[in-house]
C-alpha cells in the first residue's frame, strides 16, 4: 500500500509538470518583478520557500527582480534604539535619525537575508538599493513626512546588466535625491516604478490578503483599471488595499503587461500564479476580460 501511495504521488507530480509546460514556454525570458513583504518575510520557513520558488523561476528562464519592504524590522530596531516615531495622518515621519535606521535595516539586514536565502537554494542573487548607479532618483513626497521619497526617475541599466550576467537583483527601496539626500520609499511604490521602467511582463505584489475582494467578500480574480476605479469610488476597495491598487494602475500606465495582487502567505504563491491554470490572487490588466486558464 505504501508503494502504491508513493507511485500515485510521483504520477501526480509528473502530471503537474506536464500541465505546466505551456506556462513554462510562455514565461521563458519574461521579466517578473516581485514585491516581497508581509508574512513571506516573517519566518525562516516562509523565506526558504520563497527563495526556492525564485531560484526555480530563474532556472526555467524567467528574469526575476525582487523589491522588498521591511517595516516590522525597522520598527523593531527603532524601538531598541529608543528612537520615537511621529505620525502624520497615519504615516511615519522619517527624520534624519529614522532614515539612517531605515537604510541600515533595508539595505543591510533585510536585503542580505533575502540574497542569502536565494543563493542557498541555488539561485544567484545580488543585493542593491535604489541609490546604486542612480537606479532610483526621488523627490520629497511631503515636507511634513521628512525624508520620504517618491520615485521621479528610474534608470534600469544596472538591473539589465545584472540580468545579462545571470544575477537576480534584490532591491532595497531606498532612493537618492539630486542633492545627495537619502529617501525612504514605500516598497510597493518602488516596485511599481521599477516594473514600469523595465516594461515588465508581470508585477507580483505579495501581501497578507488573498487579493482584491468584491462587495460580497469574494476574491476578484480578474480586473481592469476601470473596474478598480469603480470599486474604489464605491468604497469596496478601501484601507490598505488602495495604495496597492494605485500602484497597479500606475504600473499598467507605465507599460507593465499585468499586475497580480496575491497572498504571500500561501505556499508557492508565485509558482501557482505563473505556472498553473488556476493562478492566484487578483490579476489586473487592461484587455478584454479573461477567464482562466490562461497563458497568453
Amino acid at each position: 500500500m505504501k508503494t502504491q501511495a508513493m507511485n500515485r504521488d510521483w504520477i501526480a507530480t509528473a502530471r503537474t509538470l506536464s500541465a505546466a509546460l505551456p506556462y513554462l514556454q510562455r514565461y521563458e525570458g519574461a521579466t517578473v518583478v516581485i514585491k516581497l513583504g508581509g508574512h513571506a518575510m516573517g519566518s525562516d520557513e516562509a523565506m526558504e520557500g520563497f527563495a526556492r520558488d525564485v531560484a526555480l523561476m530563474q532556472q526555467v528562464g524567467v528574469k526575476p527582480v525582487i523589491v522588498h519592504g521591511g517595516g516590522p524590522m525597522i520598527n523593531d530596531l527603532l524601538k531598541r534604539l529608543d528612537i520615537q516615531s511621529e505620525f502624520v495622518n497615519g504615516k511615519r515621519v522619517t527624520d534624519a535619525a529614522t532614515v539612517e535606521v531605515v537604510e541600515m535595516v533595508l539595505s543591510g539586514l533585510v536585503n542580505k537575508r533575502i540574497v542569502q536565502a536565494i543563493n542557498g537554494q541555488g539561485g544567484r542573487a545580488v543585493g542593491i538599493s535604489g541609490k546604486d548607479a542612480n537606479l532610483m532618483i526621488c523627490t520629497q513626497t511631503n515636507p511634513d513626512l521628512g525624508w520620504v521619497g517618491t520615485p521621479s526617475e528610474i534608470d534600469p541599466r544596472l538591473i539589465h546588466e545584472l540580468g545579462e550576467k545571470g544575477l537576480i537583483p534584490v532591491i532595497a527601496p531606498v532612493g537618492a535625491g539630486r542633492d545627495g539626500e537619502t529617501f525612504n520609499v514605500n516598497g510597493d511604490t518602488a516596485a511599481g516604478a521599477i516594473a514600469a521602467a523595465l516594461k515588465a511582463d508581470r508585477l507580483l505584489l505579495l501581501t497578507d490578503v488573498a487579493g482584491v475582494k468584491g462587495a460580497d467578500g469574494e476574491v476578484l480574480t480578474s480586473l481592469s483599471s476601470a473596474e478598480i476605479r469603480e470599486l474604489t469610488e464605491a468604497g469596496v476597495i478601501a484601507g490598505g488595499m488602495i495604495p496597492k491598487t494605485e500602484t497597479a494602475l500606475d504600473a499598467l500606465a507605465g507599460g507593465v503587461r499585468a499586475v497580480v495582487i496575491l497572498d504571500g502567505r500561501a505556499p508557492n504563491a508565485c509558482l501557482l500564479e505563473l505556472y498553473t491554470d488556476h493562478g492566484a490572487g487578483s490579476l489586473i490588466r487592461d484587455t478584454e476580460p479573461r477567464i482562466r486558464p490562461r497563458p497568453e
